[in-house]
């Protein structure tokens, strides 16, 4: 299964090979999904090039070839044109919510890495390298590419965060005041917390009243991502 914005691209690529008899140049891929810089496009074409769905064609510039679609979807192989409604078009307007969502069902899973555990109390070791993934739906997932999180600990609780939920993070190093984020503090630990910036300094801020404050230099803390969406097992 691919991630969303693994078929997002693959869908881009394919649109533009069957209408230009060329595949986007990667500042177009990067547009074309709403990125800010070209080192997540090239995540995604290693991902889809490991998974078999596109190749490089190593005697022309800018070239790729796709090699297959995800089931259901179509052929390459085919002269049907592929559904429309699964490629993205860029949208930049600021009514614009989730536009990451438009080529996938609003009923269908969507799978994103899962990334270990992560602290919603003292910090633990920095986030580890996917092992593994998991499907969830659609409406939970931000603008950006998205990862999900094991919780640890309980200092997140009076904000509805409890220990062994799973959080879903869109990726990115920026954040406003008041949003739940994983920060990494000295480039060593990661915590889940509400980030609120004072002066030179970065405030830490848990959801349980046993729990203090961490105040620290403004350089000491690299915001990893935000909170989008929370699941939760009952049994």
């Amino acid at each position: 299964m691919l991630t969303a914005k693994q078929q997002q691209l693959l869908m881009f690529i394919n649109s533009r090979l069957k209408q230009d008899g060329i595949s986007p140049s990667f500042d177009e891929m990067k547009d074309a999904l709403g990125l800010k810089s070209k080192s997540g496009i090239h995540r995604l074409v290693g991902a889809l090039e490991e998974r078999g769905f596109i190749r490089r064609m190593t005697n022309r510039a800018r070239a790729l070839e796709v090699i297959k679609l995800p089931e259901g979807i179509g052929s390459t192989d085919s002269d049907t044109d592929v559904d429309p409604g699964n490629i993205v078009r860029p949208d930049f307007s600021k009514t614009q919510v989730k536009p990451s969502l438009a080529s996938v069902a609003m009923d269908s899973g969507v799978e994103i890495p899962l990334h270990g555990r992560i602290a919603a109390g003292t910090p633990i070791d920095a986030i580890e390298n996917a092992d593994s993934y998991i499907t969830v739906p659609p409406n939970l997932l931000g603008r950006g590419d998205c990862f999900a999180l094991e919780v640890s600990g309980d200092s997140m609780i009076e904000l509805g965060i409890m220990d062994g939920d799973t959080v879903v993070i869109e990726n990115c190093d920026t954040a406003r005041d008041g949003e739940i984020v994983v920060a990494l503090v000295d480039g060593e630990e990661a915590t889940l917390k509400t980030l609120k910036r004072q002066g030179g300094h970065v405030a830490l801020v848990p959801a349980n009243r046993d729990f203090d404050t961490q105040i620290l230099e403004a350089k000491r803390v690299r915001v990893q991502g935000r909170l989008v969406g929370l699941l939760r097992n009952y049994h």
